[in-house]
């Protein structure tokens, strides 16, 4: 039997870089092929190395084009950046399709739950009737 992937879902309290490093140090060793990885800006820092270093995954920061933030601070000789109006960031678009996916499924579309216990379940129930349409279809 293959490994299946647990879902981590945790409270709102918890930070993206604490769930990253429980996520993926619960993954550890399960996934010996699994090497490379994209995460958001929000994992920027130290954060990249101790991953590396605890798991020995790569991780690599999908970053947009006009550097995350749509106002900055330029010094007064500095011309701003061109920067286009719509660009599809590479690899992002995987994530933001799949939270489309389940958005879809009447129960997950708001946060209804009390227990990240039963959010993890609608999850699961979601992503496998999408799978078993894609399967029978």
């Amino acid at each position: 039997m293959g490994t299946v992937l647990k879902v981590h879902v945790t409270a709102a309290n918890i930070s993206d870089r604490e769930g990253g490093a429980a996520l993926l140090l619960s993954l550890a060793g399960a996934f010996p092929r699994l090497v490379h990885g994209w995460v958001d800006a929000a994992y920027r820092g130290p954060f990249l190395g101790w991953v590396q270093a605890q798991t020995g995954i790569t991780l690599e920061v999908v970053e947009r084009r006009d550097g995350g933030g749509k106002r900055r601070w330029l010094p007064a000789d500095a011309d701003p950046p061109v920067v286009p109006r719509f660009a599809v960031v590479p690899r992002r678009w995987v994530v933001e399709r799949t939270f489309g996916w389940l958005g879809r499924f009447r129960r997950l579309s708001k946060d209804y739950e009390y227990l990240p216990v039963t959010s993890e379940s609608f999850i699961y129930l979601a992503m496998s009737r999408i799978l078993l349409r894609r399967l029978t279809a």
